[in-house]
């Protein structure tokens, strides 16, 4: 008797699967948690300071400092920073509303500088550019510059350093999506976190390292900026108990600090795992498909991995058909959006940020996607691709 086929419907393939993580870490999770619990030191616990030293000795710093989120975590930073009113702060506009919204929360200008077509990072030439015009113009102090990792992979961080010493610019890394990786090869590598005076991580669940919340860090060597984002995300009290300055209510709590403990233990076999997963689209998709190139040096995290095409919403809705999720970073820049429109110079002004916002699509990417998956998706794709 011939077989009978397996007619079931394939299983959906999620954006990022934090079920098959859970899976491989769900007790360690749960015994750390249960400490916290049992101890009951929920704020700023022994959690949190294990988690601080952690992180800190992963980045190569001196300081890790957690707090509530990684918009939180820009805030403070600028306000460590002295960014405020009569500031420009320099930010790309392809990226997620919390850059540019933490330096408007300052009170400082944000201005947009448009990105590269390969990186989508920050273009250095066009920050030359764009401090240029800000002096020129003389309304704003051209005072910072937050260069975005975009999708796991750091920004132009030599280039960056030296414009910003040019003009005499702080630099602040928004290192949201990349934690994990790192800028350089062999004894000139440096991990994310050491990569600019002051680095900040968001730990949201869909990041490389995230918790089941929100959460957040400030990295740094600098002991004085250290103590002053300490102070800031307490209200702005110092260790005598008295309030030096205005600050915030911005803690992570232990119990989010022990999930991203028993996380910490298998970052490096899922960064491992995001850098082979994203070979396997390479190998598939890149004859057909506008692929993101890798470093040339270091490595990123995978955060995201984005393939380009003008036929996005077809391929899409094939992946949408197939039980396959998508999403798209970013559907329109920043400086496109009705809240930051006065900030920029309209439609047309920020080309490759535009172009790229019309083409991207963002494919499942986790610490434990499977190569038949990815050739499940892939074949989706490339069948989609030749349809008339």
């Amino acid at each position: 008797m011939a077989a009978v086929p397996d007619l079931s419907p394939l299983p959906p393939v999620p954006l990022v699967d934090l079920q098959k993580q859970l899976a491989v870490v769900g007790d360690a999770i749960q015994q750390r948690m249960a400490a916290v619990l049992q101890g009951g030191d929920f704020i700023l616990g022994g959690a949190v300071g294990e988690l601080e030293g952690r992180l800190a000795d992963y980045a190569g710093v001196a300081q890790a400092i957690t707090v509530a989120n990684g918009t939180d975590a820009l805030q403070i930073a600028l306000m460590a920073m002295d960014v405020g009113a009569g500031d420009a702060v320099f930010v790309p506009p392809f990226t997620f509303a919390a850059t540019a919204g933490a330096v408007v929360l300052t009170g400082a200008t944000p201005v947009f500088v448009d990105i590269d077509d390969t990186t989508f990072t920050m273009d250095p030439l066009q920050l030359e550019n764009k401090v240029a015009a800000v002096r020129a113009a003389g309304a704003l102090t051209p005072r910072a510059v937050i260069p975005v990792d975009l999708f796991g992979r750091p920004a132009d961080y030599p280039a960056i350093h030296a414009v910003a010493q040019a003009a005499g610019l702080q630099v602040l890394a928004d290192a949201a999506q990349s934690f994990g990786a790192v800028q350089g090869d062999g004894q000139e590598a440096r991990p994310v976190g050491s990569l600019a005076p002051m680095t900040t991580v968001s730990f949201y669940p869909s990041k490389p390292l995230g918790c089941f919340g929100d959460g957040g860090a400030i990295l740094t060597d600098d002991p004085t900026l250290a103590e002053r984002c300490r102070r800031l995300r307490g209200h702005g009290f110092d260790a005598t108990g008295e309030a030096r300055q205005v600050g915030m209510n911005s803690r992570l709590d232990s119990l989010q600090a022990a999930v991203l403990l028993a996380k910490l233990d298998v970052f490096d076999q899922e960064l491992a795992a995001r850098s082979q997963a994203a070979a396997w689209y390479d190998e598939r998709l890149r004859d057909s498909l506008r692929t993101p190139e890798s470093p040339p040096d270091g490595r990123s995290a995978w955060a995201v991995y984005s393939i380009r095409t003008r036929e996005r919403e077809r391929l899409r809705q094939a992946l949408r058909e197939a039980g396959i999720a998508s999403a798209i970073y970013y559907a329109k820049p920043l400086h496109l959006h009705e809240a930051y429109a006065a900030f920029g110079d309209g439609a047309g002004s920020l080309p490759v940020s535009e172009t790229a916002s019309a083409e991207v699509l963002a494919l499942p990417m986790h610490g434990y996607l499977d190569e038949p998956t990815v050739t499940r998706v892939c074949d989706t794709l490339l069948g989609a691709l030749a349809k008339p």
